[in-house]
């Protein structure tokens, strides 16, 4: 499996491969993954055969930041399993957060709740925290029955994941752009988007949610659109309260708010974690 990933990271044919990951001072963060997806064993046009790992070590050399002529062959590797270790990581976050979005989208409430490490904790907009996997499940149900009955919709689609492992590989944070698709008997749709800040958590090999936080952006209504419709957020449900009130108060389209970045500018490195917010009455925010 590494020997894979090293190769398709070293030398992917689309030569993507590389840019594809990004070194930070927490680890490694991918933001886009290649497009090239060829066996190593599949002979490349490009190369006149197939790749054999006793070749890569020249060319992976290239992608190491120290010198190579301060290193050992055997310091090498350890660079370069460590980087593999941290794309499995990745890999498998991607995954969790992908089962996740599936089991929510059709009620599954019961198989969500049990992706959450036994501390976890589920935010969405403005309805509260709620902390362990039998809370969890619990508010998950304000969103319908277990299994979705007929005539409701609760797609959640997540899209452009930036994934931040820590060097130590046993934690890592995630953003994602979220857009919604809902709807309920005897009520016109829903569209809505929003953005997820997550955590996650590594316990005995296994990868966690150590927090789930949507972040919505807009709600409206189908028919009228964002233009002329503007649902906002629900509060907290006093048939199943929250653990904990809202981490933030903040207000969804017409209103502004900006979600705090968990990684740096990939460029400048300057952290966007306070990016100043316009103001709001309402909220109380100057």
């Amino acid at each position: 499996m590494r020997e894979r990933w090293l190769a398709h990271f070293a030398l992917s044919p689309c030569g993507r491969g590389r840019s594809a990951v990004r070194r930070g001072g927490r680890g490694v963060r991918r933001a886009s993954g290649c497009c090239c997806r060829r066996p190593l064993s599949q002979p490349s046009p490009a190369r006149g055969e197939g790749f054999k790992w006793q070749f890569l070590l020249p060319l992976l050399a290239l992608t190491v930041a120290v010198p190579a002529r301060a290193q050992s062959v055997e310091q090498r590797i350890a660079i370069y399993k460590h980087r593999v270790s941290l794309l499995e990581d990745q890999n498998a976050i991607e995954d969790l957060q992908a089962t996740y979005g599936y089991y929510f989208d059709k009620g599954l409430w019961d198989q969500a709740a049990a992706l959450f490490a036994p501390d976890g904790s589920f935010e969405y907009g403005q309805r509260g925290v709620y902390i362990g996997p039998a809370h969890i499940q619990r508010a998950m149900l304000l969103f319908g029955p277990q299994g979705l009955a007929a005539g409701h919709l609760n797609n959640h689609m997540m899209l452009q994941a930036v994934i931040t492992v820590a060097d130590d590989g046993m934690s890592a944070k995630a953003r994602w752009q979220g857009m919604i698709m809902l709807a309920q008997p005897g009520q016109n749709g829903v569209w809505g988007v929003g953005v997820y800040e997550n955590e996650y958590v590594k316990q005995k090999g296994v990868w966690k949610i150590a927090k789930l936080h949507f972040y919505v952006t807009a709600e409206t209504d189908y028919d009228l659109g964002w233009t002329k419709s503007a649902i906002p957020m629900e509060g907290p449900s006093a048939l199943f309260p929250p653990d904990k009130p809202p981490t933030e108060v903040y207000r969804a389209y017409p209103g502004v708010y900006i979600p705090p970045f968990d990684f740096k500018h990939p460029v400048t490195g300057k952290s966007l974690a306070d990016i100043p917010e316009p103001p709001d009455d309402v909220v109380g925010r100057k």
